[in-house]
């Protein structure tokens, strides 16, 4: 997994150097390999405008780069297959168990089909809905492209945007249709494909049968959402939202509630918010989407896992429990050791940042969550840094994409043997 994505950059980062990919001059190897990461990792950072820098060959390098990154080369390659009546073999099997958040190989075949029908059909009738939409704004071609471009970038929880002038969809603030669509792709495209396929499967009696997974998943997703809208609508009332009518105010604030979890969009200014309002967006990004889909963050399992652990701890149980079930001990390690490597990169990216550029702590600890959760938005902060705060970011979206555990698994897999067993030893903590 680690060299696929190292080599969907490296192409990504040749093709957007090339002349033909750029309307001004070319983008400098920082650039095209920051603005390649960004896209292979769904993220959205950008350090160039998309519309004014990139030609018709550059954009679409950029939306083919989102898409496999999205879904992940070896996915697309087992969709392949299958169309195709070929076998997959036992290797790409663990693999794709791997990128799909899978316990077992069994009905992976059977999910590989789901992401292939379940991307494609969301993607397009999101596509044909927005061109609809945008045809009296651009007239058919870019109607045709803007729709197919904003609907895979929103699926794929990738923030690149097509309006100009690093707009992103403010033009369309007030806009119910293209805000409805775009958010509803973004929560699809984050859900997990295990859980939409899950949810299609017993659709008809869901309460009774869903699995914990998926219930975590619904229930942390729609609370986040939630929480989040209302609070943005109260702090920002009369300070962001100000401007517009109450019907907007409340569209603006569930949007962009939606957005941070790794999607990146934007149809306000996110200087204008208030702090508290970047801190709470900077709070969503970290937790992200769920396992198994195309969004970034440490995932709204683990963070549901790690509430469930400290509800159980304050009530004294001796197990973790959510739902009238039992969470198994090795996936609550799991989880905090997630939520641990992830805040340390964090803050470390955040220190490395300030550090060399000596910019203000909120908007880089913003960037920061910002690039590690794969999510694009930004204060402005990303084209003032410098070459190497950028290098800096994009190892940071690489391994956001990648996840930190499975990083830092990759890097330093300790392979004691397991039935050694040392003495126990009690500590005080708290």
């Amino acid at each position: 997994m680690i060299f696929t994505f190292l080599a969907l950059i490296v192409i990504g980062s040749l093709l957007l150097s090339l002349p033909v990919a750029s309307r001004q001059e070319p983008l400098g190897f920082v650039d095209a390999l920051f603005t390649a990461t960004s896209a292979v990792c769904v993220t959205g950072l950008v350090v160039v405008d998309t519309l004014t820098q990139f030609t018709l060959f550059g954009q679409i390098v950029i939306i083919l780069l989102v898409q496999l990154g999205g879904l992940g080369l070896m996915t697309i390659a087992s969709m392949m297959a299958i169309l195709l009546g070929r076998r997959i073999s036992l290797r790409n099997h663990l693999i794709m168990q791997e990128a799909l958040n899978q316990f077992s190989l069994e009905g992976l075949v059977r999910l590989i089909k789901a992401v292939g029908a379940v991307t494609f059909l969301c993607e397009g009738m999101g596509a044909v809905v927005l061109t609809i939409r945008f045809l009296p704004d651009f007239g058919w071609p870019r109607a045709v492209w803007y729709g197919i471009f904003h609907s895979v970038a929103a699926f794929c929880n990738a923030g690149f945007d097509l309006m100009g002038g690093f707009r992103n969809l403010a033009p369309y603030v007030g806009d119910w249709l293209v805000n409805i669509v775009i958010m509803s792709l973004i929560i699809v495209g984050g859900l997990g494909f295990s859980v939409i396929l899950e949810i299609w499967q017993k659709r008809k009696d869901m309460r009774r049968t869903l699995s914990l997974h998926a219930r975590i998943v619904i229930s942390a997703s729609a609370w986040l959402i939630l929480f989040g809208a209302v609070f943005i609508l109260i702090v920002e009332w009369d300070r962001g939202l100000a401007q517009l009518p109450w019907p907007t105010k409340v569209l603006a604030a569930l949007f962009h509630a939606v957005a941070p979890r790794t999607a990146g969009f934007s149809t306000l200014p996110l200087g204008s918010f208030h702090s508290a309002t970047l801190l709470l967006m900077t709070i969503l990004m970290f937790i992200g989407a769920s396992p198994g889909s195309t969004g970034g963050g440490v995932k709204t399992t683990t963070f549901g896992t790690l509430l469930a652990l400290v509800v159980s701890s304050i009530r004294g149980h001796d197990e973790v429990r959510l739902f009238n079930r039992r969470i198994p001990d090795a996936i609550v390690r799991r989880s905090v050791a997630i939520i641990t490597i992830a805040l340390a990169l964090v803050l470390t990216v955040t220190m490395l940042i300030s550090l060399i550029d000596g910019q203000p702590f909120l908007p880089v600890l913003f960037e920061a969550t910002s690039a590690l959760a794969t999510v694009g938005y930004s204060l402005g902060l990303t084209p003032l840094l410098t070459p190497l705060s950028r290098l800096i970011l994009t190892v940071a979206m690489f391994i956001g994409r990648l996840g930190p555990m499975s990083f830092a698994f990759a890097l330093a897999h300790d392979r004691v043997n397991a039935k050694i067993r040392y003495p126990e030893e009690k500590i005080t903590v708290g």
